[in-house]
């Protein structure tokens, strides 16, 4: 029991070495001289191969057959399929196994590789040749002669040669017949303990030599095999006198030892036989039976006399490592005496170990060429060593010499798998050389060696790499088409064509550049310049020629030179900025904006006027106009001069603008009337006329332009009993009732005033008409007229037939009077009003001094006026009047010391809010084109000059307070904390917009008119909003 479990444990221990190496055995049976293709087995199947996946292999598998170079194979593989087909080389067993026993089985081996790695096995394939009957069996001579004594015995029995068949089994000898006998003789057949059919002649009657001595016979030796085979030989039967003994072998059986070194003429054996007779018949002579093999015969000699059996030619244990030498002893009689002689050649290490290498990778001209890409344990040759010397002389050692990344996996017994054990790298080892080694453990042990080359396929494993992975240039703009700029270079290390580069441009490059993909110049394929593009990023790629390619990529970053290629450029080629006439001397007048799109120096541009004149100057840097002179509108109404801007470049570019400033005109002049002609004419109307009918026309001008010219016309005074009215536009005064019973004199107080913005000015005139049928004494109607404006504006003006002096004198008392009390109240209510509004006016006078640049925008004004509205309404305040009270007097031009002589005339006036509200500020005329630039914005956005501010310079007492609305597309106007502004520009120095109606003017400003017949008329006007 313990036996048979040892036996199942190393069997078990056996299985798993085999199935780890990957190795397996598969046994099949050949008969031998099978024709070509024929099918003999399906590995995949029987190994069961078939239930490996394919989708788990790299490649598809494949069965390789392994043999040795030179070598033509038995056999053959489908290497797709695993398929065993014979081929065309003869398959034959006598040859196959010439040198083993008869009865021994012969077997062909070969290795099967069963690729990829991933499923890699290494099987053994045993084919065990059938022997067919393929050969006749042979006597060793075409004629046996034998001799028999006369006297032999009735069933005697004499041994004959026997025949040699190589095939084996059934298909060996079989059976012997003796033909044409006589009845003398009969055959009959033994067998010897090694299986030898032996015939023997046996003697059926006596013999009579003198009757008759020799017998010709045939002897038929025939096998089993189908179709039987057989041949003949002549049997010549000798009949001899009588031989009463037979030679004794001493030994029938010896068995020797000899070792295979044994010199030529060194004693095997000595036989040893005896003959009882004497003489003649006891003479012995040794011969080698003719079953004696002939490599035996060549080996050794029998000395016929002595017996003496010696060796004739070096022997060899591995060419035949037994003998058996049958040697017959005969004394001339017909029965010779037999002895079996076995000489056992003994092993000398007398054999070096050989390699035999046997590629699973195919060689080149004998060189393995393998990819470095190769996995781990990639299978390249099967290395089997051998020693044709027995036991431990016999047992051999495989190795390489030193250390190399490639390692002896042993399968089989004395054979080994070479491999790869670490990864191969072409760019650190190209080629090796190994060197195997194969030992045995003799003593002294001898050693064999053996050169394997491989050689290391270059794969494309390694991307260029660039010797800059970050490349900077600088170019100067203006470069000529083709420049070259730089040689980018990149180094691959593997070969070949592996090793090429291409370079090429990334998808990112500008068409500016162009790079030669063999020798990686960049150029310049455009002209550059630095004012479209300054700085230029992108990719540069370099890729191998492998397969697959591999590429790297470099960033190149160009910067572009700048040179003064560029002339400063105006953000117009002509200007055209409005002023208005009261703008101080010095004040700003607008501001010239003038880029140079080039760099540094080449960009610093400086300004300054062409014309020699002195009326204007401007900044050098900041570009600000600003007027040497005073305007006046009415004097001059434009200038135009040049600008010119230099750059700062080596060789400095300018460019010249045309500028026109317009003078904006201002309301600074008052309506004049022209009819009436003054206040003490008088027009005559019919107590007739019809209602509606024009009876007069007002017709006062005014020298402003624009809406400071328009003039409006109303009645404010007189008109006591309504009988009269005047239109608004055309001054016409009409009828408005039948005037019969209303005759004398009826003074009407008319008003002209401008649409001038934020202050309109005005002026009033006496329209005297007398009602009456005729004109009797026009004298008496100028004492009236003089009369009536005397008195108060409130009071009854009309004069009837019947007054009398003393009730005018009554009334004109009673309207001054009146007038007072009105006027000390509304400069009492004036007073708590302004006090009220103090703190208001202080930060609003505060936001117009901090602005630099303003812009005049209607709708803020009215928003404000709106929110004014509703602040008197909670006030309770009259809705929509404007209480102004004008203090007119006229002084002579000579009065030094203000206490001249005048006259003053208190109106009440009411003034439509409405009216000032209602303008409409979008349609105000302009001179200005629609799409004229916002210079100021331009400048904030291009402009490289540094920001400024302008501090305000208009003093309090400026020569004007009342300023026409400029066109709403104006470009730059200067601005003064108590002038209001106008402008349309929006430009950084826009800090606050001014807000005309709302305005609160603590001190009363003067407003000088024109001088008019040689004096000047002074209005005061304090106006509360």
């Amino acid at each position: 029991m313990d036996l048979l479990s040892g036996t199942y444990i190393f069997a078990v221990l056996l299985a798993c070495v085999v199935f780890q190496s990957g190795a397996q055995e598969k046994n099949y049976t050949v008969r031998e001289e099978m024709p070509e293709n024929v099918l003999i087995g399906d590995l995949l199947k029987d190994l069961n191969l078939s239930l490996i996946p394919d989708k788990s292999l790299t490649t598809p598998m494949q069965f390789k057959l392994v043999y040795k170079t030179g070598d033509v194979p038995l056999i053959r593989i489908e290497e797709g399929t695993g398929e065993i087909f014979t081929t065309g080389a003869r398959i034959d067993r006598e040859k196959l196994c010439a040198g083993i026993l008869l009865d021994a089985r012969c077997f062909y081996e070969v290795e099967v590789a069963v690729l990829p790695d991933e499923i890699f096995r290494l099987v053994k394939i045993r084919f065990l040749i059938e022997d067919i009957n393929d050969n006749s069996p042979l006597f060793p001579t075409t004629v046996i002669n034998i001799s028999i004594p006369e006297n032999s015995a009735i069933n005697s029995r004499y041994s004959l040669p026997a025949a040699i068949d190589p095939d084996i089994g059934i298909n060996g000898v079989q059976n012997y017949q003796l033909i044409k006998g006589q009845n003398a003789f009969g055959l009959d057949i033994i067998e010897t303990p090694e299986g030898d059919k032996m015939p023997q002649l046996i003697v059926q009657k006596e013999l009579d030599r003198e009757e008759k001595d020799t017998y010709v016979m045939k002897v038929k030796v025939e096998d089993g095999g189908f179709p039987q085979r057989s041949s003949t030989a002549i049997l010549q039967v000798s009949v001899a006198d009588t031989n009463d003994n037979h030679p004794v072998f001493v030994e029938k059986e010896i068995e020797v030892s000899i070792p295979e070194n044994a010199p030529i003429g060194s004693s095997v054996t000595q036989l040893h036989a005896t003959d009882a007779d004497i003489g003649e018949n006891a003479r012995i002579h040794f011969y080698f039976s003719n079953l004696v093999s002939n490599i035996a015969k060549r080996l050794f000699h029998l000395n016929t006399t002595t017996g003496l059996i010696t060796v004739k030619e070096p022997l060899d244990r591995e060419e035949s490592p037994s003998h058996k030498l049958l040697v017959l002893a005969t004394d001339g009689g017909s029965t010779p005496a037999s002895a079996m002689v076995l000489v056992n050649v003994t092993d000398i290490n007398d054999n070096v170990p050989s390699i035999d290498i046997r590629y699973i990778v195919n060689p080149t001209n004998g060189t393995v060429l393998l990819s470095e890409n190769a996995p781990l344990n990639t299978k390249i040759a099967l290395i089997t060593v051998m020693d044709r010397d027995s036991e431990h002389n016999g047992r051999v050692t495989c190795f390489t010499d030193h250390e190399v990344p490639f390692r002896l996996r042993p399968v089989f017994s004395n054979q080994f798998l070479l491999e790869t054990a670490a990864f191969l790298d072409f760019e650190s080892t190209r080629e090796y050389a190994i060197k195997l080694l194969a030992a045995d453990a003799g003593k002294p042990p001898l050693n064999q060696s053996s050169m394997l080359l491989i050689k290391v396929k270059d794969e494309n494993d390694n991307a260029p790499v660039f010797t800059q992975s970050f490349i900077s240039l600088s170019v100067p703009e203006n470069n000529s088409p083709g420049a070259q700029l730089t040689k980018i270079s990149a180094t691959d290390a593997d070969s070949g064509t592996n090793a090429e580069i291409n370079y090429l441009l990334g998808f990112d490059a500008p068409p500016e550049f162009d790079l030669d993909s063999r020798t990686g110049i960049l150029t310049a394929v455009k002209k550059l310049d630095r004012e479209k593009q300054e700085k230029y990023y992108f990719t540069v790629l370099a890729q191998d020629n492998g397969i697959p390619p591999l590429m790297s990529n470099a960033t190149v970053f160009v910067t572009v030179l700048d040179q003064n290629d560029n002339s400063p450029i105006f953000t117009h080629n002509e200007y055209n900025f409005y002023v208005p006439e009261n703008l101080p001397k010095h004040g700003t007048v607008g501001l010239i904006t003038v880029t140079d799109p080039d760099y540094g120096e080449n960009s610093a541009v400086t300004l300054s006027i062409l014309d020699v004149n002195n009326q204007f100057t401007i900044d050098p840097q900041s570009g600000v106009i600003r007027p040497n002179i005073s305007f006046d509108r009415e004097k001059q109404e434009s200038y135009t001069f040049y600008v010119k801007a230099e750059d700062g470049g080596r060789v400095s570019r300018s460019t010249t603008a045309k500028v026109t400033i317009n003078v904006v005109d201002v309301n600074d002049n008052k309506p004049i009337f022209i009819d009436p002609p003054s206040n003490y004419s008088f027009e005559w109307v019919l107590p007739s006329t019809t209602p509606g009918t024009v009876i007069f026309k007002v017709v006062a001008v005014d020298d402003d332009i624009g809406m400071n010219a328009e003039l409006r016309y109303s009645i404010v005074g007189g008109n006591t009993k309504g009988l009269f009215t005047i239109e608004q536009i055309s001054g016409n005064i009409t009828l408005k009732e039948k005037c019969a019973s209303d005759l004398g004199l009826h003074r009407v107080i008319v008003k002209a005033n401008d649409l001038g913005q934020p202050d309109s000015l005005f002026n009033v005139v006496n329209v005297n008409l007398f009602v009456n049928e005729s004109v009797p004494n026009a004298t008496l109607i100028y004492e009236l007229v003089r009369k009536s404006i005397d008195s108060p504006a409130t009071q009854n003006s009309e004069t009837t037939n019947s007054s009398s002096p003393t009730t005018d004198y009554v009334k004109i008392v009673v309207a001054i009077v009146a007038g007072t009390i009105t006027v000390v109240l509304v400069i009492f209510i004036t007073a708590v009003v302004r006090c009220r509004q103090s703190p208001h006016l202080k930060a609003s006078q505060k936001n117009k001094q901090n602005s630099e640049w303003v812009t005049p925008n209607p709708e803020n004004r009215q928003m404000i006026m709106m929110k004014k509205k509703k602040k008197k309404k909670k006030k309770n305040a009259p809705k929509n009047l404007l209480l102004n009270f004008v203090t007119i007097e006229e002084a002579k031009p000579d009065d030094a010391d203000n206490d001249r002589n005048s006259v003053t005339l208190d109106l009440p006036i009411e003034l439509e809010e409405q009216t000032m509200g209602k303008y409409n500020w979008g349609t105000t005329p302009t001179t200005f084109k629609p799409d004229s630039p916002d210079l100021a914005r331009h400048y904030k956005s291009a402009s490289p000059q540094p920001a400024f501010q302008i501090q305000p310079e208009t003093p309090l007492n400026s020569k004007h307070h009342i300023i026409q609305e400029l066109p709403l597309d104006n470009t730059f106007v200067g601005c003064d904390s108590i002038s209001k502004c106008s402008s349309s520009s929006s430009d950084p120095y826009s800090v606050s917009e001014c807000s005309y109606t709302v305005t609160t003017f603590k001190t009363p400003v003067s407003v000088h008119a024109r001088p008019t017949d040689s004096r000047i008329s002074t209005t005061e006007i304090c106006s509360e909003i």
